[in-house]
């Protein structure tokens, strides 16, 4: 099982250490993680792998090993996303990705189980029960057959027998009712001639204009007011020849 560390801050901020052993962490040539920082003691800390699990220990530094912002005295068990901290210098821990999908599996709920209703078999003592859809359905049916119209009726049993009739209408040899009463008209108004026949008065037509006899019109007054000025013109130089 491989784990990595991701750099988040400190000179090696944005780089991944990989994690596959034991490993040793601080100033000295000999350590796996080399941190050259001052506030790192020689020997600061340990990765130690125990069954695929990766733990941290703390090994009497200076400024101490921290996991998640808790400083620890006693080995610690990392978890995937948790932050490890040497002096000021942060790491993110990544797990692999068999770890990974161990944890998701366990954190999915088992799904409810479905419950299984029993079939039962109708027999001959059990009443057996029509859907709802089924007794609507036939109610409908009888209330349509129920409210069929009068016409209707009257076309399906067709006329009433002669016998059937009122015994008190006498029927004639052409079968026409006889003996039945006829409404009188209304009264006539007084004044009111009904022999003589009321001719509406026609209203006089006037026979349209025509655009010939609009454009002879136009011409005419056009001539008239062209000679009257001609006239008055002839006249003012008569007028003026005179009483020079």
């Amino acid at each position: 099982m491989t784990w990595k560390l991701q750099a988040i801050s400190g000179e090696l901020e944005g780089q991944e250490v990989t994690i596959d052993r034991d490993m040793l962490v601080g100033r000295h040539q000999d350590a796996d993680l080399l941190l050259q920082s001052a506030e790192i003691s020689r020997r600061h800390a340990a990765f130690l792998l125990k069954e695929d699990a990766l733990w941290v220990q703390d090994l009497k530094s200076s400024n101490g090993t921290f996991v998640n912002d808790i400083r620890i005295d006693q080995d610690k068990m990392l978890m995937d996303g948790d932050i490890v901290q040497f002096a000021s210098i942060k790491f993110n821990v990544l797990a692999p990705a068999k770890v990974q999908d161990t944890a998701h599996q366990s954190e999915v709920e088992t799904p409810p189980a479905v419950v299984v209703e029993p079939v039962i078999t109708p027999t001959a003592d059990t009443p057996v029960q029509q859907p709802v859809e089924a007794v609507a359905t036939a109610e409908i049916k009888e209330t349509a057959s129920v409210e069929r119209s009068a016409a209707e009726q009257m076309s399906e049993q067709g006329m009433p027998e002669l016998s059937a009739r009122d015994r008190n209408v006498q029927i004639t040899r052409e079968g026409m009712p006889s003996g039945v009463a006829v409404p009188k008209p209304a009264p006539i108004p007084e004044g009111v001639d009904i022999h003589t026949p009321v001719v509406p008065e026609a209203d006089e037509v006037k026979a349209p204009v025509t655009r010939v006899q609009e454009e002879v019109e136009t011409q005419k007054n056009a001539k008239v007011g062209l000679m009257t000025v001609v006239s008055l013109i002839i006249l003012a130089i008569i007028a003026w020849l005179l009483f020079k």
